[in-house]
Protein backbone atom coordinates (compact mmCIF):
# COMPACT_ATOMS: atom_id res chain seq x y z
CA UNK A 1 0.00 0.00 0.00
CA UNK A 2 2.53 2.44 0.99
CA UNK A 3 4.66 1.82 -2.18
CA UNK A 4 1.09 2.26 -4.18
CA UNK A 5 0.88 5.69 -2.17
CA UNK A 6 4.07 7.43 -3.26
CA UNK A 7 3.79 5.78 -6.76
CA UNK A 8 0.42 8.15 -6.77
CA UNK A 9 1.90 11.17 -5.36
CA UNK A 10 4.77 11.48 -7.73
CA UNK A 11 2.23 10.73 -10.99
CA UNK A 12 0.33 13.78 -9.29
CA UNK A 13 3.58 15.81 -8.92
CA UNK A 14 4.18 15.30 -12.75
CA UNK A 15 1.13 16.64 -13.67
CA UNK A 16 0.54 19.41 -11.51
CA UNK A 17 4.25 20.98 -12.69
CA UNK A 18 4.45 23.70 -14.95
CA UNK A 19 5.15 22.66 -18.70
CA UNK A 20 7.37 25.85 -19.33
CA UNK A 21 9.88 24.55 -16.24
CA UNK A 22 11.92 22.81 -18.95
CA UNK A 23 15.78 22.31 -17.80
CA UNK A 24 18.35 25.50 -18.37
CA UNK A 25 20.72 24.79 -20.28
CA UNK A 26 23.95 26.77 -22.29
CA UNK A 27 22.55 28.71 -25.28
CA UNK A 28 21.63 27.76 -29.00
CA UNK A 29 23.72 30.30 -31.34
CA UNK A 30 23.19 30.33 -35.30
CA UNK A 31 25.65 33.18 -37.37
CA UNK A 32 23.82 34.88 -39.90
CA UNK A 33 24.53 37.04 -42.48
CA UNK A 34 25.89 40.41 -42.92
CA UNK A 35 23.57 42.96 -44.14
CA UNK A 36 23.60 47.00 -44.78
CA UNK A 37 27.68 46.85 -46.35
CA UNK A 38 29.11 50.12 -46.83
CA UNK A 39 33.17 50.36 -48.02
CA UNK A 40 33.01 51.14 -43.89
CA UNK A 41 30.45 49.88 -42.16
CA UNK A 42 28.10 46.94 -41.95
CA UNK A 43 25.69 45.11 -39.65
CA UNK A 44 26.31 41.47 -38.65
CA UNK A 45 22.96 39.69 -37.58
CA UNK A 46 22.41 36.19 -36.04
CA UNK A 47 20.08 34.22 -33.88
CA UNK A 48 20.11 33.38 -30.40
CA UNK A 49 18.08 30.89 -27.91
CA UNK A 50 18.57 31.51 -24.11
CA UNK A 51 17.06 28.22 -23.46
CA UNK A 52 15.64 29.21 -20.16
CA UNK A 53 18.43 31.12 -18.90
CA UNK A 54 20.12 34.72 -18.67
CA UNK A 55 21.65 34.95 -22.01
CA UNK A 56 24.16 37.73 -23.64
CA UNK A 57 25.69 37.68 -26.97
CA UNK A 58 28.54 39.47 -29.07
CA UNK A 59 30.30 39.25 -32.22
CA UNK A 60 33.65 38.59 -33.06
CA UNK A 61 35.11 40.01 -36.27
CA UNK A 62 38.44 40.85 -37.58
CA UNK A 63 39.92 40.69 -41.06
CA UNK A 64 41.47 37.05 -40.45
CA UNK A 65 40.15 34.07 -38.80
CA UNK A 66 41.62 35.14 -35.69
CA UNK A 67 38.78 37.94 -35.56
CA UNK A 68 40.37 40.87 -32.87
CA UNK A 69 37.62 42.56 -32.33
CA UNK A 70 34.21 42.21 -30.34
CA UNK A 71 31.39 44.24 -30.28
CA UNK A 72 29.78 44.95 -26.72
CA UNK A 73 27.59 42.20 -24.85
CA UNK A 74 24.43 42.72 -25.37
CA UNK A 75 21.56 40.93 -22.98
CA UNK A 76 19.24 38.21 -25.26
CA UNK A 77 16.77 37.59 -22.61
CA UNK A 78 16.11 34.34 -20.61
CA UNK A 79 13.17 32.65 -22.38
CA UNK A 80 12.86 29.72 -24.03
CA UNK A 81 12.47 30.92 -27.42
CA UNK A 82 15.20 32.28 -30.24
CA UNK A 83 15.86 35.54 -30.91
CA UNK A 84 17.16 37.73 -33.89
CA UNK A 85 20.10 40.13 -32.85
CA UNK A 86 22.12 42.47 -35.07
CA UNK A 87 24.50 44.38 -34.40
CA UNK A 88 26.29 47.42 -36.71
CA UNK A 89 29.83 47.53 -36.81
CA UNK A 90 32.20 50.71 -38.60
CA UNK A 91 35.29 51.67 -38.95
CA UNK A 92 36.03 48.70 -41.52
CA UNK A 93 38.18 49.55 -44.36
CA UNK A 94 37.10 49.36 -48.44
CA UNK A 95 37.32 46.45 -50.22
CA UNK A 96 38.22 43.98 -47.62
CA UNK A 97 36.97 40.65 -46.44
CA UNK A 98 35.98 40.45 -43.03
CA UNK A 99 35.63 36.92 -40.77
CA UNK A 100 33.10 37.11 -37.99
CA UNK A 101 30.98 34.71 -35.77
CA UNK A 102 28.17 35.68 -32.94
CA UNK A 103 29.11 33.96 -29.10
CA UNK A 104 26.26 33.77 -26.53
CA UNK A 105 27.23 33.00 -23.28
CA UNK A 106 24.77 31.99 -19.79
CA UNK A 107 25.48 30.61 -16.26
CA UNK A 108 25.36 27.04 -18.04
CA UNK A 109 28.29 27.50 -20.71
CA UNK A 110 29.09 29.45 -23.76
CA UNK A 111 28.28 28.64 -27.45
CA UNK A 112 30.21 30.02 -30.43
CA UNK A 113 28.49 30.23 -33.96
CA UNK A 114 29.52 29.26 -37.58
CA UNK A 115 32.07 31.18 -39.01
CA UNK A 116 30.85 33.33 -41.71
CA UNK A 117 32.47 36.07 -43.95
CA UNK A 118 31.82 39.22 -45.72
CA UNK A 119 33.37 41.60 -48.21
CA UNK A 120 33.34 45.46 -47.71
CA UNK A 121 32.23 47.59 -50.88
CA UNK A 122 34.95 49.61 -53.07
CA UNK A 123 35.30 53.35 -51.78
CA UNK A 124 34.49 55.48 -55.05
CA UNK A 125 37.37 57.53 -56.34
CA UNK A 126 37.14 61.02 -55.38
CA UNK A 127 39.70 64.01 -55.59
CA UNK A 128 40.25 67.04 -53.90
CA UNK A 129 42.05 70.59 -54.65
CA UNK A 130 43.35 73.84 -53.46
CA UNK A 131 45.80 76.24 -54.38
CA UNK A 132 48.13 77.80 -51.88
CA UNK A 133 49.01 80.92 -51.71
CA UNK A 134 45.50 81.88 -53.26
CA UNK A 135 44.78 84.47 -54.60
CA UNK A 136 48.57 85.48 -56.14
CA UNK A 137 49.68 88.54 -57.70
CA UNK A 138 49.34 88.36 -61.37
CA UNK A 139 51.70 87.05 -63.25
CA UNK A 140 53.48 85.37 -59.74
CA UNK A 141 53.68 81.24 -58.95
CA UNK A 142 51.53 79.05 -56.56
CA UNK A 143 51.23 75.24 -55.61
CA UNK A 144 47.82 73.39 -56.47
CA UNK A 145 47.46 70.30 -54.17
CA UNK A 146 45.54 67.38 -53.46
CA UNK A 147 44.28 64.00 -52.33
CA UNK A 148 42.72 60.97 -54.54
CA UNK A 149 41.04 58.84 -52.51
CA UNK A 150 39.12 55.95 -52.60
CA UNK A 151 39.66 52.20 -53.53
CA UNK A 152 43.46 52.09 -55.84
CA UNK A 153 44.25 55.59 -55.33
CA UNK A 154 47.71 54.72 -55.23
CA UNK A 155 49.85 55.11 -57.70
CA UNK A 156 47.22 56.57 -60.05
CA UNK A 157 48.52 59.32 -62.89
CA UNK A 158 46.29 62.57 -62.45
CA UNK A 159 45.87 65.21 -64.94
CA UNK A 160 45.91 68.60 -64.09
CA UNK A 161 43.47 71.28 -66.07
CA UNK A 162 42.99 74.48 -67.07
CA UNK A 163 40.68 77.39 -68.02
CA UNK A 164 41.74 81.53 -67.74
CA UNK A 165 39.12 84.05 -67.47
CA UNK A 166 36.68 84.54 -69.49
CA UNK A 167 36.62 81.06 -69.13
CA UNK A 168 35.53 80.45 -72.66
CA UNK A 169 39.05 78.33 -73.66
CA UNK A 170 37.06 75.31 -72.04
CA UNK A 171 39.37 72.88 -69.75
CA UNK A 172 43.04 72.09 -71.52
CA UNK A 173 45.54 69.56 -69.90
CA UNK A 174 48.81 72.11 -68.42
CA UNK A 175 51.65 69.93 -67.69
CA UNK A 176 52.15 66.31 -67.42
CA UNK A 177 50.81 64.28 -65.60
CA UNK A 178 51.76 63.59 -61.67
CA UNK A 179 51.69 59.91 -60.16
CA UNK A 180 49.79 59.86 -56.36
CA UNK A 181 52.04 58.77 -53.70
CA UNK A 182 51.66 55.94 -51.36
CA UNK A 183 48.14 57.68 -49.40
CA UNK A 184 47.51 59.13 -52.90
CA UNK A 185 48.32 62.62 -52.97
CA UNK A 186 49.77 64.57 -55.34
CA UNK A 187 51.02 68.40 -56.36
CA UNK A 188 51.58 70.41 -59.54
CA UNK A 189 53.72 73.84 -59.23
CA UNK A 190 52.19 76.45 -61.32
CA UNK A 191 54.55 78.60 -62.39
CA UNK A 192 52.68 81.65 -63.17
CA UNK A 193 49.07 82.80 -63.28
CA UNK A 194 48.52 85.96 -65.68
CA UNK A 195 45.18 85.83 -65.23
CA UNK A 196 42.14 84.83 -63.00
CA UNK A 197 41.95 81.27 -63.71
CA UNK A 198 39.89 77.83 -63.45
CA UNK A 199 41.90 74.79 -62.44
CA UNK A 200 41.02 70.83 -62.17
CA UNK A 201 42.48 67.55 -62.09
CA UNK A 202 41.01 64.50 -63.49
CA UNK A 203 41.70 60.72 -63.54
CA UNK A 204 44.11 60.16 -66.30
CA UNK A 205 42.65 56.85 -67.26
CA UNK A 206 39.05 57.99 -66.19
CA UNK A 207 38.37 61.46 -66.75
CA UNK A 208 35.22 61.13 -65.36
CA UNK A 209 36.82 61.67 -62.25
CA UNK A 210 37.40 64.93 -61.24
CA UNK A 211 37.93 67.49 -58.48
CA UNK A 212 36.24 70.55 -57.60
CA UNK A 213 36.76 73.59 -59.72
CA UNK A 214 39.46 75.44 -57.89
CA UNK A 215 39.58 79.00 -59.13
CA UNK A 216 43.10 81.04 -58.58
CA UNK A 217 42.98 84.20 -58.55
CA UNK A 218 45.66 86.95 -60.22
CA UNK A 219 45.00 89.89 -57.27
CA UNK A 220 44.96 93.71 -57.72
CA UNK A 221 48.71 95.05 -56.06
CA UNK A 222 47.85 97.55 -53.79
CA UNK A 223 50.88 100.03 -52.69
CA UNK A 224 49.15 102.22 -49.79
CA UNK A 225 50.93 105.10 -48.63
CA UNK A 226 49.13 107.42 -45.40
CA UNK A 227 49.85 111.12 -44.62
CA UNK A 228 48.25 113.06 -41.64
CA UNK A 229 47.09 116.23 -42.80
CA UNK A 230 45.17 117.54 -40.32
CA UNK A 231 45.13 117.44 -36.23
CA UNK A 232 41.90 117.99 -34.08
CA UNK A 233 41.29 117.43 -30.66
CA UNK A 234 39.44 113.97 -30.99
CA UNK A 235 40.12 113.20 -34.56
CA UNK A 236 42.67 112.88 -37.48
CA UNK A 237 42.14 113.62 -41.13
CA UNK A 238 44.92 111.37 -43.04
CA UNK A 239 45.16 111.09 -46.74
CA UNK A 240 45.17 108.05 -48.02
CA UNK A 241 47.48 107.93 -51.40
CA UNK A 242 48.81 104.95 -53.58
CA UNK A 243 49.23 103.14 -56.70
CA UNK A 244 46.92 99.99 -58.14
CA UNK A 245 48.86 97.05 -60.86
CA UNK A 246 48.05 95.86 -63.06
CA UNK A 247 45.97 99.15 -64.30
CA UNK A 248 42.34 99.15 -62.77
CA UNK A 249 40.87 102.72 -64.33
CA UNK A 250 37.56 103.72 -62.59
CA UNK A 251 37.89 100.59 -60.52
CA UNK A 252 36.02 101.05 -56.69
CA UNK A 253 38.83 102.01 -53.65
CA UNK A 254 37.38 100.93 -50.36
CA UNK A 255 39.24 102.68 -46.94
CA UNK A 256 38.36 100.16 -44.69
CA UNK A 257 38.75 99.89 -40.80
CA UNK A 258 39.18 96.17 -38.91
CA UNK A 259 36.28 96.65 -36.52
CA UNK A 260 35.03 93.33 -33.97
CA UNK A 261 36.81 91.25 -36.16
CA UNK A 262 35.58 92.47 -39.87
CA UNK A 263 36.95 95.17 -42.18
CA UNK A 264 34.59 97.84 -42.10
CA UNK A 265 34.50 100.19 -45.07
CA UNK A 266 35.36 103.48 -43.66
CA UNK A 267 35.26 105.73 -46.99
CA UNK A 268 35.72 105.18 -50.83
CA UNK A 269 37.20 106.95 -53.87
CA UNK A 270 37.77 106.13 -57.38
CA UNK A 271 40.93 105.00 -58.90
CA UNK A 272 42.40 107.37 -61.48
CA UNK A 273 44.70 106.77 -64.60
CA UNK A 274 48.36 106.49 -63.96
CA UNK A 275 50.19 105.46 -67.46
CA UNK A 276 49.75 102.06 -69.16
CA UNK A 277 50.33 99.68 -66.23
CA UNK A 278 48.95 101.09 -63.03
CA UNK A 279 46.48 103.46 -61.66
CA UNK A 280 46.41 105.83 -58.75
CA UNK A 281 44.10 106.44 -55.57
CA UNK A 282 43.94 109.30 -53.24
CA UNK A 283 40.95 110.25 -50.57
CA UNK A 284 41.39 111.92 -47.25
CA UNK A 285 39.35 110.64 -44.60
CA UNK A 286 38.49 111.91 -41.04
CA UNK A 287 39.53 109.41 -38.12
CA UNK A 288 37.98 109.48 -34.77
CA UNK A 289 39.51 106.14 -33.14
CA UNK A 290 42.53 104.60 -33.55
CA UNK A 291 42.90 101.14 -34.74
CA UNK A 292 44.05 99.22 -37.96
CA UNK A 293 43.25 100.88 -41.94
CA UNK A 294 43.88 99.01 -45.23
CA UNK A 295 42.77 100.04 -48.66
CA UNK A 296 41.12 97.49 -50.97
CA UNK A 297 41.05 97.64 -55.11
CA UNK A 298 37.84 96.08 -56.03
CA UNK A 299 37.28 94.36 -59.05
CA UNK A 300 36.39 91.43 -61.07
CA UNK A 301 36.84 89.07 -63.94
CA UNK A 302 40.36 89.13 -65.03
CA UNK A 303 41.56 89.85 -61.89
CA UNK A 304 40.10 89.65 -57.78
CA UNK A 305 40.23 92.45 -55.64
CA UNK A 306 43.29 92.81 -54.17
CA UNK A 307 44.21 94.18 -50.32
CA UNK A 308 46.96 96.81 -49.39
CA UNK A 309 48.57 96.04 -46.01
CA UNK A 310 47.16 97.19 -42.60
CA UNK A 311 48.27 100.39 -41.33
CA UNK A 312 47.78 101.21 -37.68
CA UNK A 313 46.61 105.17 -36.83
CA UNK A 314 46.34 106.52 -33.72
CA UNK A 315 44.26 109.56 -32.47
CA UNK A 316 44.68 111.29 -30.07
CA UNK A 317 42.25 111.67 -27.12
Amino acid sequence: MLLRGTMLVAVASALLAPAAASAASKPGVRTGAAASITPTTATLNGRVDPNNAATTYFFQYGATSLYGSTTAPTPAGSGADGVAVSVPISGLAPATTYHYRLVAQNALGITRGEHRTFRTRRQPLGVTLAGNPNPVAPGASTTLAGQLTGTNNVGRDVVLQSNPFPYLQGFLNAGNAQVTDVAGNFSFPVLSVPVTTQFRVVLAQRPEVASPIVVLGAALQVLTRTKKVDRGRRSVVVQFRGSIVPQNDGGRVSIQKFVDGAWVEKSHTRAQDAGASKSRFKKLVRIYRSGQFRVVAETEGRYVSGAGRAISIKVRR
